[in-house]
């Protein structure tokens, strides 16, 4: 499977130009075709375990998980799911393409991040109830 640069924001949490920084530093892999990016699971792998990286992911999982618990004005029911799964990198890479393509598909009101350490794939998604909902649902039912 090929990615890209929004996949990999959607992924992390890093923003397009942190992306960009981490690919002018050589820190993240790549081939620009046709003035794309594109990344193989390879080079995300690679550069999801580089320490600075997990460093930056993983305070991007905390704040996600810390906004919406001090989020007490919540206009509308919001859902935050943590799933923990203890697999290889190989499946949790595809675990993460599924929720990325889910999103993309049912709508931009979710947050994601993926991190992968140690055998363990974490998967968050926040967003509107109903739609982290039916992504948890087509993930079981796949």
């Amino acid at each position: 499977m090929k990615y890209d640069l929004n996949d990999i924001a959607t992924m992390t949490g890093l923003t397009d130009r942190t992306l960009r920084t981490y690919l002018k530093l050589g820190i993240l892999d790549g081939e620009k075709v046709d003035g794309v990016w594109t990344f193989t699971e390879e080079d995300v792998s690679a550069f999801m375990e580089k320490s600075e990286v997990r460093q930056s992911i993983s305070a991007k999982e905390n704040a996600v998980v810390f906004d919406f618990m001090a989020d007490k004005y919540k206009k509308a029911n919001r859902a935050l799911v943590i799933l923990d799964c203890p697999v290889e990198k190989e499946k949790a890479m595809e675990i993460s393409a599924f929720f990325c393509k889910a999103i993309c598909d049912e709508g931009k009101d979710i947050q994601f991040k993926f991190q992968y350490d140690k055998g363990l794939g974490r998967f968050i998604l926040s967003g509107a109830e109903d739609m982290v909902a039916e992504i948890m649902k087509k993930y079981y039912e796949r």
